[in-house]
């Protein structure tokens, strides 16, 4: 059955001068009266907009063909306002901009057959499916597309036009698919390319950014010297132009440097090296025109044949950065700085979203003063502590103040940042004052994802650059032939994973994963919703599940002594069996996450034991926050009747044991009683290596 199109009447209950806006929370020091109206062309949608890093959005309804404007409106108007059909979910600001290009895609296909909605028939929306599946775009992108149409059906009692029929009736159409609450789709970035990218940054903001920071600082002052810059400030003339030139001509002869060079003026057809004036009026603070005079003509040519010129204008920052105890670069030219300092902010970015696990949105509102530390007495650094604004789970849209406790390295990357950003500078990742962007930017907002995005490939592109003029081995590889596609969202998903599969590793020789899950979880205690435990919880209970397919796979239960040496047996047949088992490890995880829910046989392999989880018998305590299963570095394996071992626990208490045995051949070293410990764990691991070691094993 269908239902007749509504009469054109409905349109009233928008006014012309409705705010579209609604009820949505709005930016600081926006007011309602403000905001866009129903009767414009263009709604702005910046004011509800209130996370710093996002830029602007609009809706631009001339873009959508007359016949379908008033109705586009009625529906973005309802969506904005929340005012929604039974079963629609609010959507954010940004999947509406989405929806309107999706809308507008539709309307001006529907433009070229009909000039009301409710005359398109079912054969139209197959046509439609038709026209869809010739632009070969994702399935994903194929199904909003589609959606988007059929709200011109689901809104039909608050739209003056619509459809006349449900489009999921039409054969073909296919509905939206819904991402489970909980589910983390975002890749993370492979090993190869996480390794040498953390490097690098971390080179970066330990051994180079002192040098940028010196040339951002020098170049900072010669642009502000700069005569658009003076103009535009009201600075005086400089009085004594030969006297200010003698003195920076007297600093090129300390430095022994050769004089700023250019070439000539391209109007003038030469490519001649000639002085460059314009640079030397910046570091002396005038106009270039102060310089045309005879005593300050002469000075210049006098200094040039003493000092020579020099292939180009370089600053006088000396680099002071080594890389295999060789300069990292050459002299750092007055041009080069901006995007100098660009890939150091990107660096800093890298470290800060990597070694905190704070959200893109989080790092994004970062501000000066954001670092505060806690210190010994004796001026020790035992917490490092930042304060930003979450937003994921927090009841109020413009976020909440949280805390993430980091370390030394990210400590390091806010320091540059406050010094790379200008003064009075709200965001620490916002747009440089070196950028040529800055001037027509709000200082105090952050810089989009797509920006920083931008800047990461960049600093990836120097990477692999610097290291193909070099030599060097250590750049980021291609994945699967092509480089790897990278994003914000995949730093805080990436550390997830290495800390739950690998917590003792390291990248660099320096990140210590296991004190870094220490430090985050600590520093999310008063932000549960947006917490990163149930993230690396949830990438361990993975982790774990492809332990035990692995134990299954290859029958090494069988071979599981200790006290729950039997019962581990019959946990991990259940296991099996409840995973359908034919002989292959599982590697989806949708499905490992399903089996692991649901027939979890809390088992969990470590390092000198497995343990069986009964928590009755237990020796271990978990904290306070009631999690379930083992502490298990609280484990008292020699003692507890959970404890069961494997071939790999086997060895490494055999290894353990080799290790106390050498320490103990040295005799006369130990004092009486460290020995007397020694000695004592020594014998009791011997006896539990040798009562549950099986016969077929030992030597």
């Amino acid at each position: 059955m269908t239902t007749p199109a509504l009469s054109t009447a409905t349109a009233s209950r928008f006014a012309p001068d409705a705010l579209v806006l609604g009820d949505r929370p709005l930016r600081p020091g926006v007011l309602p009266e403000d905001t866009s109206r129903f009767g414009d062309d263009v709604w702005r949608l910046k004011p509800a907009i209130v996370q710093d890093h996002h830029r602007e959005l609009i809706l631009n309804f001339p873009m959508i063909p007359a016949c379908f404007r008033q109705v586009a409106k009625e529906l973005m108007a309802c969506e904005l306002a929340n005012d929604l059909p039974p079963g629609e979910r609010p959507a954010r600001i940004f999947t509406l901009r989405g929806h309107f290009a999706d809308l507008r895609l539709f309307l001006g296909w529907a433009a070229e057959r009909v000039t009301r909605l409710s005359e398109l028939t079912p054969a139209d929306l197959a046509d439609y499916l038709t026209h869809l599946g010739a632009l070969r775009i994702a399935l994903d992108t194929y199904r909003t597309k589609t959606f988007v149409a059929r709200k011109l059906w689901l809104f039909r009692a608050k739209l003056s036009d619509a459809l006349s029929f449900d489009p999921a009736t039409v054969a073909g159409w296919l509905r939206p698919k819904r991402r489970k609450d909980g589910e983390n789709t975002t890749e993370r970035i492979p090993e190869q390319v996480i390794g040498p990218l953390l490097t690098w940054a971390l080179r970066w903001i330990e051994d180079f950014s002192d040098d940028v920071l010196r040339a951002h600082e020098e170049y900072a002052e010669l642009r502000d010297n700069s005569t658009p810059n003076r103009i535009r400030r009201g600075a005086p003339r400089i009085k004594g132009a030969p006297a200010h030139l003698s003195v920076v001509l007297d600093r090129y002869r300390a430095q022994d440097q050769p004089l700023p060079g250019a070439r000539g003026c391209p109007s003038q057809k030469t490519d001649t090296l000639v002085v460059n004036t314009s640079h030397l009026a910046r570091q002396v603070g005038c106009n270039r025109g102060a310089f045309n005079t005879d005593t300050c003509r002469a000075m210049i040519a006098d200094a040039q044949r003493d000092l020579g010129l020099d292939d180009g204008t370089y600053l006088l920052a000396r680099i002071a950065g080594r890389l295999d105890g060789e300069p990292w670069r050459g002299r750092i030219a007055y041009e080069d700085v901006p995007r100098l300092d660009r890939l150091l902010a990107a660096a800093c970015y890298i470290v800060v979203a990597y070694l905190s696990g704070m959200r893109d949105s989080e790092v994004k509102h970062l501000a000066g003063g954001c670092l505060s530390k806690a210190a010994t007495e004796d001026g020790h650094t035992y917490r490092r502590r930042v304060t930003s604004l979450a937003f994921k789970g927090e009841q109020d849209v413009r976020g909440a103040e949280a805390h993430w406790i980091v370390g030394e390295p990210v400590e390091r990357a806010i320091r540059i940042m406050e010094r790379l950003v200008p003064d009075g500078n709200q965001r620490l990742f916002s747009v440089l004052a070196s950028s040529p962007h800055y001037r027509r930017t709000d200082p105090n907002r952050s810089k989009t994802s797509t920006q920083t995005v931008t800047d990461l490939r960049s600093f990836i592109d120097w990477i692999n650059d610097y290291c193909m003029a070099h030599g060097r081995t250590d750049s980021i590889p291609q994945v699967n032939g092509r480089p790897w596609p990278i994003t914000t969202r995949q730093f805080r998903r990436t550390l997830a994973w290495f800390i739950a599969r690998r917590p003792g590793g390291s990248i660099a020789g320096a990140i210590q994963y296991r004190h870094l899950s220490v430090q985050m979880f600590e520093g999310y205690a008063g932000t549960s919703e947006s917490g990163f435990r149930p993230e690396v919880e949830a990438e361990q209970a993975l982790a774990r599940g492809e332990q035990l397919l692995d134990l299954a796979a290859v029958g090494e239960h069988h071979r599981l002594t200790g006290p729950a040496g039997a019962e581990a047996e019959l946990r991990l047949a259940e296991f099996a069996r409840h995973a359908d088992f034919l002989g292959k490890v599982v590697t989806d995880p949708v499905r490992l996450k399903r089996l692991m829910a649901r027939h979890d046989p809390h088992i969990y392999p470590g390092s000198f034991v497995t343990c069986v989880h009964v928590p009755d018998r237990a020796l271990c305590r978990r904290a306070e926050d009631g999690a379930d299963g083992p502490s298990l570095p609280d484990c008292q394996p020699l003692r507890c009747r959970n404890v069961a071992l494997n071939t790999d626990n086997r060895d490494a208490l055999a290894d353990h044991l080799r290790h106390l045995a050498a320490a103990l051949a040295e005799g006369e070293a130990l004092a009486p009683f460290p020995r007397q410990r020694l000695q004592q764990q020594h014998d009791e691991i011997a006896d539990f290596l040798t009562r549950h070691t099986p016969d077929q094993e030992h030597p």
